[in-house]
């Protein structure tokens, strides 16, 4: 019998993608989503890639009674994947008190359903924001945590905090804690991609909304730090990469006997510019982009890559796809999006 396991989240842009290797492993997900971010059609989309259509139960994270009655139908659940969170770094500045109380109210929501139902595993989203802007490159997991850049950040310290506290009230809890660095491209399909509502808030699809004359041009924000090129560094991975990452977590907590809250970084390991990448799109793609330099972006971090050898030797996870392959995913999805009249608004 195929375990089964809750994807909060699971219609977004990581968590589709996380669904459809989940299936490829023999697992059954369960998607909670309220569709606030995302869209109906990609879960036929992750049907069409797998043959399997994962049951959907749509409602929003933070009502808790009504969570509690549709989780109660299912039985064999063997745990969550938390994905479900508000995740836009500028508006989390301009209306922090949304992003404090979805993020860490959906998270405990989440964990009180963990016990309710005694589901063993819980898989959290989290990110490298909680490093704030280190002192040391690469940021490994015992770098020290730093006042976050911004209120979204702090969230995701915060949620961290609410799980480790949990998980010694909890001896039976494992809990594993996925520090995303920066996730682009899209299913080699094209079939599942990012799909932002509205302006992206990320560099990739903006760069590919501004390559298919959906927007403008590009805005880089900022062009006098102190880098190579005076532009922001990032740790780019391939959201296929993250993807199975989260399978790998969920096979990592399965095996242990006792209870665990690890935490684990997730990125190529290496650092690339805003420049860099913009440059590296227009080699790939063969075209050439619209770009201005703007002000710096409140809550930007300047420079920030991981050191992931901890994934690597723990959970026998590394990145297998680059840059480059991502950016090409990532125009073909654009181009896919384009070709079906898929509006992003």
């Amino acid at each position: 019998m195929k375990k089964k396991i809750i994807v909060t989240g699971g219609a977004g842009y990581i968590g589709s993608h996380t669904c459809v290797e989940l299936i490829a492993s023999n697992y059954e997900p369960i998607i909670i989503d309220n569709f606030y971010n995302s869209k109906h059609f990609i879960i036929d989309r992750i049907e069409e890639i797998t043959g399997f259509r994962p049951d959907i139960l749509d409602t929003n994270c933070l009502n808790y009674e009504q969570l509690r009655l549709k989780i109660s139908s299912y039985n064999n659940i063997n745990g969550i994947i938390h994905f479900a969170a508000y995740k836009a770094v500028g508006e989390s500045t301009q209306k922090p008190l949304k992003y404090y109380q979805n993020n860490i109210g959906s998270t405990i929501n989440m964990l009180k359903i963990l016990e309710d139902f005694k589901f063993s595993s819980f898989i959290f989203s989290s990110s490298c924001t909680v490093y704030g802007q280190p002192k040391q490159l690469p940021v490994t997991e015992e770098s020290p945590i730093l006042l976050a850049e911004s209120p979204y950040g702090r969230t995701k310290q915060i949620c961290e905090d609410v799980i480790s506290d949990y998980s010694k009230a909890n001896s039976t809890l494992k809990a594993v804690s996925l520090r995303y660095f920066n996730p682009i491209g899209a299913h080699p399909s094209s079939l599942i991609g990012e799909l932002p509502l509205g302006a992206p808030n990320n560099l990739v699809p903006f760069i590919t909304q501004t390559a298919a004359g959906i927007r403008k041009e590009l805005s880089i924000f900022g062009h006098d730090y102190s880098t190579s090129d005076g532009t922001c560094i990032r740790d780019y991975i391939h959201v296929v990469d993250l993807a199975r990452a989260h399978v790998a977590a969920l096979k990592f907590s399965e095996a242990k006997k006792n209870g665990l809250f690890e935490i684990f970084n997730l990125g190529s390991g290496q650092g690339n510019s805003v420049l860099e990448v913009v440059q590296a799109f227009e080699e790939i793609c063969e075209e050439k982009l619209n770009y201005k330099f703007s002000p710096r972006r409140p809550g930007d971090v300047v420079e920030v890559y991981a050191n992931v050898e901890k994934a690597k030797n723990e959970m026998g996870w590394e990145t297998k796809l680059s840059l480059k392959d991502a950016l090409k995913d990532a125009w073909n999805w654009e181009l896919a999006l384009r070709k079906n009249l898929i509006t992003n608004e």
